[in-house]
């Protein structure tokens, strides 16, 4: 995936459904999610053990969440170990099936799973791996709000 369509995604895409988002500020999901807020993304918390993180309500899973949220999801940001990705990208297939997105699963630095991007691919999703959001929108979209 090129630096320019990563930029287009980013540049596009304004809702993120973020699985693993912690509620402790220490944590690199926390501070990713809180610089996109910053940024003017839209942040969907996906975590089982939060009832809210960075303000926003914080859903147990993709399936688990209103549809009326689901079908809003652009980018599934996801946080988990590459041996727990299958089953968040099956979700993410399962809502691009219903309601024609997310457009794009993003496993952050360090989280790669072929065999769950050849899943996303198949369906039509894009996928990007091992790549920090955070890290990509500073240096491909700048620090502007």
């Amino acid at each position: 995936m090129s630096a320019t369509q990563i930029k287009q995604i980013l540049s596009s895409y304004k809702t993120i459904a973020i699985v693993g988002l912690s509620k402790d500020p220490q944590k690199d999901s926390y501070r990713v999610g809180a610089y996109l807020q910053n940024h003017g993304y839209r942040i969907i918390p996906v975590n089982p053990t939060a009832d809210e993180v960075l303000g926003e309500k914080s859903y147990k899973s993709l399936l688990e969440m209103p549809a009326e949220i689901q079908k809003t999801i652009d980018i599934v940001d996801i946080f988990r170990k590459s041996s727990d990705v299958l089953p968040i990208v099956q979700q993410a297939i399962e809502l691009k099936a219903r309601f024609g997105r997310p457009f794009v699963v993003w496993m952050q630095l360090g989280i790669v799973n072929e065999k769950a991007a050849e899943a996303a691919l198949k369906a039509g999703l894009v996928v990007i791996m091992d790549k920090c959001l955070m890290v990509e929108h500073g240096s491909l979209c700048g620090a502007q709000k």
